[in-house]
């Protein structure tokens, strides 16, 4: 069981750094969902390319106004 040290740092087992391919020097991003659970995932680059490509986009709004869009939705 891993256990979290003074400076807030966990390690991960080796184990599971083999079934998700995690490297040594390998970047990874963390989420936190609403009831505490942490998600580590590892960083591809250019993973998210095209990502976006088919969405419309309405050039009227202001960045502030498609945010409280998207938020009401």
């Amino acid at each position: 069981m891993a256990r979290v040290s003074a400076k807030r740092q966990i390690t991960l087992p080796i184990e599971l750094c083999a079934i998700a391919a995690i490297q040594i020097g390998d970047e990874v991003e963390t989420y936190v969902d609403r009831q505490g659970v942490i998600s580590i995932v590892k960083k591809i680059p250019g993973a998210a390319k095209g990502l976006l490509k088919d969405i419309p986009v309405n050039k009227r709004l202001t960045d502030e106004e498609s945010l409280q869009s998207a938020l009401n939705t």
